[in-house]
């Protein structure tokens, strides 16, 4: 999916392959709901999220899972929670042969919005 600069989540839901667009609309929905303030974008040609202007996660369609990114800290939060996953440092892959994790990935991005309100609530 990589050949085309992607300006909007929406174009690269639409250019994504049809068995994974449920998928990337569901997930797109979820960060909205669980953090309504933060602004969709394309950030390294990838659906992502910025919440006061700092990368909130990024996700993206491969050909045999979904990445989902929360940075170094939702990784390590939940460490215990992906230990069935393949992760990065602060990368994840959801296997498209398995149920997407939903409620897991609102877990973290629910974490990560605290942990960005903590960080800005420090520096105030």
């Amino acid at each position: 999916m990589n050949e085309i600069k992607y300006s909007s989540i929406d174009q690269y839901i639409t250019e994504a392959p049809a068995e994974v667009k449920q998928i990337l609309i569901n997930i797109r929905n979820l960060i909205s709901e669980k953090a309504p303030e933060a602004v969709s974008c394309i950030a390294y040609n990838m659906p992502a999220f910025k919440y006061h202007k700092k990368p909130l996660v990024y996700f993206a369609a491969f050909k045999n899972h979904i990445g989902f990114y929360a940075l170094p800290s939702g990784n390590v939060a939940f460490q215990k929670e992906l230990t069935k996953y393949k992760t990065g440092k602060g990368s994840i892959q959801f296997p498209l042969d398995q149920e997407i994790p939903y409620d897991l990935i609102g877990q973290i991005v629910e974490f990560r919005v605290a942990e960005m309100n903590d960080a800005l609530s420090q520096k105030s």
